[in-house]
């Protein structure tokens, strides 16, 4: 059995068809991890969910931050489309309802210790280790699957709080811990996000850091794998290995093959100007 990691589909359906047919994909006995996104902005985001739910236990996505707004449109009418979101056939499905229910119950972390490997979307912040990062993420799961579905919806949104404590409670904890797994890139040294920021590393940043670099990160002994971050590519250091390679944005879609760190790329046509999210 061979387990691949696959970064941010974002509706290029065809795009993934390509790249598991090269990877020669055997649902027998292969598995799929998805560092989420796999909706929006490309053209195909309803045939990307059908298929990745269709897969089953061979398949497992963690949450990005567009399937995180695909759930606030669907159930909120306080968050409508963008501008550039491609979710209307998806929200206009006769199969909508399964799906997102399906949806809101993805993790936003899985982690492997047989294969020494753990998924998010887009980072950690440094003060928190591996039992912090499971323990934050089971919260937001809880809400996001249970009776606080609707009122998390409401309150996901902001920049703030920036800095972690254990004395967060509320929302505010809740939407510190989802901005973490879903929209982190940069931080100040001392653990603050930073979310106006989105180029690649050494660009003159004032006063912040790639989250993985920043001296004294506590996950630093696990191997970490993540999307989001397109302007970043494919990069591998710091015990992290970035998997975003700018599918949507004309660069290229990214399987990574789990047990020998072969990578499979399949070159995509532009669908959006670079440098969105």
């Amino acid at each position: 059995m061979t387990t691949y990691a696959i970064g941010d589909i974002q509706g290029c359906y065809d795009q993934l068809q390509q790249l598991l047919e090269r990877i020669r994909f055997d649902p027998a006995c292969d598995t799929l991890w998805f560092a989420g996104d796999l909706v929006n902005r490309g053209p195909q985001s309803l045939e990307v969910l059908r298929f990745v739910k269709g897969l089953g236990e061979r398949a497992l996505t963690v949450l990005g931050n567009h399937d995180l707004h695909l759930l606030a449109v669907w159930q909120n009418k306080h968050h409508h489309f963008k501008s550039n979101d491609t979710l209307l056939p998806l929200i206009n499905a006769p199969d909508r309802d399964e799906l997102l229910e399906w949806l809101r119950r993805r993790p936003l972390l899985h982690y492997d210790a047989a294969l020494g490997c753990l998924l998010v979307h887009a980072g950690l912040p440094p003060q928190w280790d591996l039992a912090t990062a499971e323990r934050c993420a089971h919260e937001v799961e809880e809400a996001l699957r249970g009776d606080r579905f609707l009122g998390f919806m409401e309150n996901m949104y902001g920049n703030k709080p920036k800095q972690w404590s254990e004395q967060l409670d509320g929302w505010e904890r809740l939407r510190f811990i989802v901005n973490c797994f879903t929209r982190l890139r940069f931080c100040t040294v001392d653990g603050e996000l930073d979310f106006h920021h989105k180029g690649r590393p050494g660009g003159g940043e004032n006063g912040v850091l790639p989250w993985f670099r920043v001296p004294g990160r506590r996950s630093r002994e696990q191997r970490v794998l993540f999307g989001h971050w397109s302007t970043l590519g494919l990069y591998s250091d710091d015990n992290v290995r970035a998997l975003d390679t700018g599918c949507l944005w004309g660069g290229a879609l990214t399987a990574l093959r789990l047990d020998d760190d072969t990578v499979t790329q399949i070159a995509c046509p532009a669908i959006c100007a670079p440098g969105g999210n």
